[in-house]
């Protein structure tokens, strides 16, 4: 839910593009999770609020929980976090998490998360790169936009076969989250 939230942030900030970044390494016992978008981005001001929990800049409610928690799972499971912005530019979130530690929360279900946000932000270029010790696996809903011509890429069919050909790039570079 942490990077579902966080690229709905980006949305509502304007981007037409958002990088998605998944590293997992088990010689390393890290995994890292990085968000990052061309969003109209923060100052410096808005940036040190964004990691307070009573801060939010949506007007439907006064709390914005999804940067807080993520840092606080993140410091949780002896990892880090940071957030780099420059107002006009764009946003960039890295949460980085021992990969062996108790506390570590699993990332949930990645593929459904990312086909998730294809289909409920059609018009936004998503790149999505998942890698691990033994491989790597990319998608750009770019070069899929632009193989697809006129069919629309949040057409069921389209979204079933994105999540076919995640689910086996996944597997073949053995990830285990």
């Amino acid at each position: 839910m942490h990077i579902l939230d966080i690229a709905d942030n980006s949305t509502r900030a304007g981007a037409t593009h958002i990088r998605i970044i998944v590293n997992e390494s088990k010689m390393r016992d890290t995994l890292a999770v990085t968000i990052a978008d061309n969003g109209s981005g923060m100052d410096e001001e808005t940036k040190m609020k964004a990691r307070d929990p009573f801060f939010t800049t949506k007007t439907v409610r006064k709390i914005g929980l999804g940067i807080p928690l993520i840092e606080q799972a993140a410091k949780a499971a002896g990892g880090e976090f940071s957030i780099e912005s420059e107002k006009g530019k764009g946003t960039c979130v890295t949460a980085t998490f021992k990969l062996s530690h108790i506390d570590r929360q699993p990332l949930g279900r990645l593929v459904e998360t990312i086909i998730t946000l294809i289909a409920g932000n059609p018009t936004v270029d998503f790149s999505y790169s998942c890698e691990s010790d033994t491989g790597k696996y990319e998608l750009n809903t770019q070069e899929v936009r632009e193989a697809l011509e006129d069919v629309p890429i949040n057409n069921p069919e389209v979204l079933s076969f994105i999540k076919k050909s995640m689910q086996e790039g996944l597997r073949e570079i053995k990830m285990d989250l």
